[in-house]
């Protein structure tokens, strides 16, 4: 038996090392080389403070900022710590209820297409990006909440705008948080 329990133990204790010590090191490592940002959470900063991820979205319901695509993660949404979709299937009576009243109001505020992202959820409930179409859609609310041109929103919008991977993969979207950040930052009327 002894015989047995001492290469157990010796192996136990080299995997152990290998594979909860010096593999997690060493791709801490190379993320740190390949990609510092990504591997630091692509925290975004307002001068000196952290205001976030680019990786997690955040709510915004002032007129004078974008708003992100709805978030069915925690109580009030984009809640970190409750990741997670509604759960609600297509022929729910909530999820269609819900959906059929934001379409309302985005018709009420003068749209006449409504995209997908601006009445549905992610499946995370925290997607930090909207697309172009949505973002297009608020461009008139936050420029006349910032008493702003809107050409000069939209060339933001524009230039903020993120192509298609390869441009093939995916469809043109901005993330919410930098967008905001840029006008608080370049343009007037910004809280900072």
């Amino acid at each position: 038996m002894l015989n047995h329990l001492r290469p157990a133990l010796v192996l136990l204790a080299l995997f152990t090392m290998l594979t909860g010590v010096v593999y997690p090191l060493a791709m801490t490592g190379l993320a740190q080389v390949m990609q510092p940002s990504a591997a630091n959470g692509s925290i975004l900063m307002r001068g000196h403070v952290a205001v976030g991820s680019a990786l997690i979205g955040q709510s915004f319901t002032s007129d004078r900022y974008f708003r992100p695509r709805p978030s069915a993660a925690g109580q009030n949404g984009y809640d970190a710590a409750s990741s997670s979709g509604s759960n609600l299937g297509p022929i729910s009576k909530k999820l269609i209820e819900r959906v059929e009243g934001d379409v309302a109001a985005l018709r009420r505020a003068g749209a006449s297409v409504v995209p997908a992202d601006a009445v549905t959820a992610s499946a995370s409930g925290l997607d930090p990006h909207i697309s172009a179409a949505f973002a297009a859609l608020q461009v008139t609310r936050v420029a006349a909440a910032r008493n702003l041109p809107e050409t000069r929103v939209r060339a933001l919008v524009q230039a903020l705008t993120k192509r298609p991977m390869l441009g093939l993969i995916g469809e043109p979207r901005l993330n919410v948080l930098e967008l905001n950040l840029a006008l608080d930052a370049g343009l007037p009327g910004g809280a900072g």
